[in-house]
């Protein structure tokens, strides 16, 4: 049906309901179709030539608006509880308290550092930021036919939104929620706005906004993109789902959190840099195979 399917990265507990959901949605037309997707690690790459690439959070910790002794404390932190994030013996329930703990030092530290609001384009621009190969596609055609791309992130909204106009792509089809910085009137940060988004709490973020999701009440098909399990309930304030199709990019850890993501993703795909299978996916139920 969908040749990409068949690369050796897509893994799927049942081919048979993928194939079903796509059919049902094609049929249902392009203009029913919304697309809610995280940023970090799913838009962006995992990796590129062996090395990491950096998240929203990792761009700034980076770079030269960040002093080595606020660059040591937000490693620190890292250390501590990216481990904890990944761990496939805890729960979520048992995660959450220490995200928002791991985020509001690290967004406590940032506020610390006095950063200005001018310089962040170059600190983007600087970095080794990349965008998933195929995203020149992927995001032109989702403009092209007016469907609406919600990105989902726990990063920092000002970085996210300038990585993607840096790469031309920041279509107005797109709403970015995410956690945006507070700067005062000489454009220095003085805090973050609103509710802290972090990776296990985007239901209520997606919940939060359910006014967004209200104007999107004539599309009631989903397809979401995520890497974390935590992406999962991105499409939770959407009403009257008809069809979702969950697309998992499995960067890390392969071995121990294949089956949950299997158990939780219609598709999985491992060490995939590419957006190769969602650009087919797309092109699919847009009717341009």
């Amino acid at each position: 049906m969908i040749p990409e399917l068949s690369n050796p990265s897509v893994f799927m507990k049942d081919p048979q309901k993928v194939q079903e959901t796509l059919q049902s949605m094609q049929k249902a037309g392009s203009n029913t179709l919304q697309v809610i997707s995280d940023f970090d690690m799913t838009l962006t790459r995992f990796a590129y030539n062996g090395k990491r690439c950096p998240t929203c959070h990792n761009i700034l910790d980076n770079s030269k608006l960040i002093s080595d002794d606020g660059k040591q404390k937000l490693e620190n932190l890292l250390n501590t509880y990216y481990p904890i994030e990944i761990d496939s013996t805890r729960s979520i329930d048992e995660k959450l308290p220490l995200m928002v703990e791991w985020w509001t030092k690290a967004h406590e530290v940032l506020v610390q550092q006095k950063i200005r609001k001018d310089l962040l384009a170059a600190a983007v621009r600087e970095s080794n930021a990349m965008l998933r190969e195929g995203y020149q596609l992927f995001f032109d055609h989702l403009y092209e036919h007016s469907i609406p791309l919600l990105i989902f992130s726990a990063g920092i909204g000002d970085i996210l939104e300038e990585v993607i106009r840096q790469a031309g792509v920041f279509h107005p089809n797109v709403k970015v929620f995410s956690n945006y910085m507070d700067f005062d009137e000489s454009g220095v940060l003085k805090a973050f706005k609103g509710e802290l988004i972090h990776t296990y709490n985007k239901r209520e973020g997606a919940l939060l906004n359910t006014g967004h999701f209200q104007e999107l009440r004539t599309r009631p098909n989903v397809l979401l993109l995520g890497d974390s399990l935590g992406d999962l309930t991105m499409a939770d304030g959407v009403q009257d789902i008809e069809n979702i199709l969950k697309i998992g990019f499995l960067n890390d850890k392969v071995e121990e959190r294949m089956q949950s993501y299997l158990d939780s993703y219609d598709i999985v795909l491992v060490k995939d840099e590419t957006l190769e299978v969602s650009n087919a996916l797309l092109l699919y139920l847009t009717g341009n195979k």
